[in-house]
């Protein structure tokens, strides 16, 4: 609940800051406040831009475990089901107690290697794995992986990825509108009169070119909160040597492709390399910072 708060006001903070922000360009580009140049249509615009990019990333947090089980098809287990079910129910009720949070909901969907955790509350998650993941891996391998998906789970990482997401969708949406409509407006009468089709095609533009730039941000947050995981899993195991095992397995198999929604939150998204377009960073360089993670990491 604390997280949905902060989720909030830092939105409302973020929005004001972007009133601030785009009055002081508007001002050093044309002369004039924004609410001057745009007119009424200022705070309407803002209020759009947080409801439409925040309030929507929020409520697609809210139904994040029901639609994460529909798009990969995924069960819920409780551990009746047989021996390798019950040691999984088992383990993560276990690194659950370790991490101070509620266990989640344990899964498993038919699909390549690949794990993930999702959910909008750190009391009320969801831990999904793979069936191939849980026959390639050894139990101290998966028993690692299963420490990174709670460790995100337990670093309240859903809320904050969303929380991101959310400022840079309202960030997109309303500085598009502000500089479209005071290019679009700028200049003699004549332009301004047929200035309509020019807005629309600026606001397209500058929604792609921003929206790119919004994603570059996202997925270097992906990626820190990757190593971050990875961190949790060797703090909750005691030592970072199953975390390195897993990550080396998982460079022998084929990883499995998760649905858009989803790859920010899966163990591994399959590049050989680190770059700026990835969820997360190379497998090499999370063994690498494993390697050089201070003992005192794992106190």
């Amino acid at each position: 609940m604390k997280r949905i708060l902060l989720f909030l006001i830092t939105n409302i903070a973020v929005l004001l800051t972007l009133g601030i922000v785009a009055n002081v360009l508007c001002v050093i580009v044309s002369g004039t406040t924004l609410e001057q140049a745009i007119g009424p249509e200022y705070a309407s615009l803002a209020v759009f831009a947080f409801v439409y990019g925040v309030i929507g990333a929020f409520i697609s947090l809210l139904i994040s475990k029901p639609m994460a089980k529909f798009a990969c098809g995924a069960r819920t287990i409780d551990g009746s089901e047989g021996p390798a079910e019950r040691w999984l129910v088992e383990t993560v009720q276990d690194l659950a107690r370790r991490a101070n949070v509620r266990t989640p909901e344990v899964a498993i969907y038919e699909g390549a290697a690949n794990a993930f955790a999702t959910g909008a509350f750190r009391n009320s998650a969801l831990v999904a794995v793979s069936t191939d993941i849980m026959a390639q891996m050894s139990r101290e391998e998966l028993r690692a992986v299963l420490g990174h998906e709670m460790s995100h789970v337990a670093n309240g990482d859903m809320v904050t990825l969303t929380l991101v997401q959310g400022v840079l969708n309202a960030f997109v949406i309303f500085f598009s509108r502000v500089v479209a409509h005071i290019v679009a407006n700028a200049g003699n009468g004549e332009r301004r009169r047929s200035s309509g089709g020019l807005y629309v095609a600026l606001v397209f533009v500058m929604q792609l070119v921003l929206g790119i730039l919004a994603s570059l941000v996202v997925y270097a947050f992906s990626r820190r909160r990757e190593y971050a995981a990875d961190a949790g899993s060797a703090r909750l195991l005691g030592t970072p040597s199953p975390m390195i095992a897993a990550l080396r397995r998982l460079g022998n198999l084929k990883p499995g492709v998760l649905p858009d929604s989803l790859k920010a939150m899966g163990i591994a998204e399959g590049r050989e390399r680190t770059s700026i377009w990835s969820t997360h960073p190379s497998l090499s360089d999370r063994i690498e910072a494993l390697q050089n993670l201070p003992p005192m990491a794992l106190a």
